[in-house]
């Protein structure tokens, strides 16, 4: 059976489920570059203040078949848009990653946009380059989820 996925505009609901999703030690070793303590709730609600306030970043609640499965969004960083999103681990691989963010896409008609993903996270990659997104440089960062420094591609998808 197929699912039916749209996005839509996150709502203050939507925050519960995402602070629960941010709790999976898996899901934050695989996105690497997380909140230094994805425990934290406060700094959680502060971080999502900042991102739903700032009329520049678009945020995204993924729903498929009625159900809150992770978010997609897009920012400003300089003079650049990246994109960024999370699914619900026992929602992986089964396209909801892709076909968000091809939505997002549909609604940031900005190009070209960037991304980034550890070097080791496949899943990300694949389903950034499925979009359309082409690997543009490399950089090294510290991963909080990791406690070190990890190499992460830069992603462009071009105008």
């Amino acid at each position: 059976m197929q699912s039916h996925l749209f996005i839509r505009p996150v709502r203050p609901d939507d925050l519960a489920v995402f602070f629960r999703m941010q709790l999976d030690p898996e899901a934050n070793r695989m996105a690497a570059f997380t909140a230094p303590d994805p425990t934290d709730r406060e700094a959680f609600d502060a971080h999502w203040a900042r991102v739903l306030g700032d009329p520049e970043n678009r945020a995204r609640a993924v729903v498929v078949d009625g159900t809150v499965v992770g978010n997609v969004l897009s920012f400003p960083v300089g003079d650049t848009v990246e994109v960024s999103y999370w699914i619900d681990r026992p929602y992986w691989g089964r396209g909801h990653a892709t076909a968000a963010l091809t939505a997002l896409l549909r609604e940031v008609t900005v190009r070209p946009v960037h991304a980034r993903a550890a070097k080791d996270n496949l899943g990300s990659l694949s389903v950034l380059r499925k979009c359309g997104f082409v690997i543009c440089g490399e950089d090294r960062a510290y991963a909080e989820a990791r406690g070190t420094e990890v190499e992460e591609y830069v992603l462009a998808l071009p105008a």
